[in-house]
């Protein structure tokens, strides 16, 4: 599965906030996922920094003219600003995981949303993520519409449930 994983990408000010990053980007890799992210720093870069601890592949798609993090397997230069790069990041995605964020974060959940892509949401990570968590119709959905379930987690091993979950749904969908 390709797992987009979104979120803040300047300074990691919270150390347990980048473990948590590194965590879950080392067990997606170690599972066999394929990481796409924005490619840049904060969430992104401590995200592909734990997938290559695992030996796993993260794919930057960078908007505009952006200098990748040093973790990526592969660049992408989309040559779009954020908002379009963003939108174009969830074509890309079998399921999101969303730790904190802002604007871009939020533009992000919305799209895969409409685009029926899985979201996993990381509670108690800031942001957009926990704003979300805090207005879910039902517990579980973005609005009235129900168009995908969102599930929430708080570690990395409880992603992974998620992600495995998923990825058997849509191997028996094939």
């Amino acid at each position: 599965m390709k797992v987009a994983v979104i979120g803040h990408s300047g300074h990691l000010d919270k150390s347990t906030l980048n473990d948590l990053c590194e965590d879950i980007g080392y067990e997606i890799a170690k599972h066999g996922h394929v990481i796409v992210n924005g490619g840049t720093g904060g969430v992104m870069e401590a995200v592909s920094r734990g997938a290559k601890k695992a030996g796993g592949i993260v794919v930057g798609m960078l908007s505009g003219h952006e200098k990748g993090n040093d973790y990526l397997t592969i660049e992408i230069e989309m040559g779009f600003d954020a908002s379009i790069s963003s939108v174009f990041m969830m074509y890309n995605a079998d399921a999101v995981i969303s730790i904190g964020g802002r604007s871009g974060t939020a533009l992000e959940l919305f799209a895969a949303y409409l685009k029926k892509i899985p979201i996993i949401l990381m509670a108690g990570t800031g942001g957009w993520t926990d704003r979300m968590i805090n207005d879910l119709v039902d517990g579980k959905y973005f609005d009235e519409n129900k168009i995908v379930e969102v599930k929430i987690a708080q570690r990395a091993e409880e992603v992974m449930e998620i992600v495995s979950d998923l990825e058997k749904k849509i191997i028996s969908q094939k």
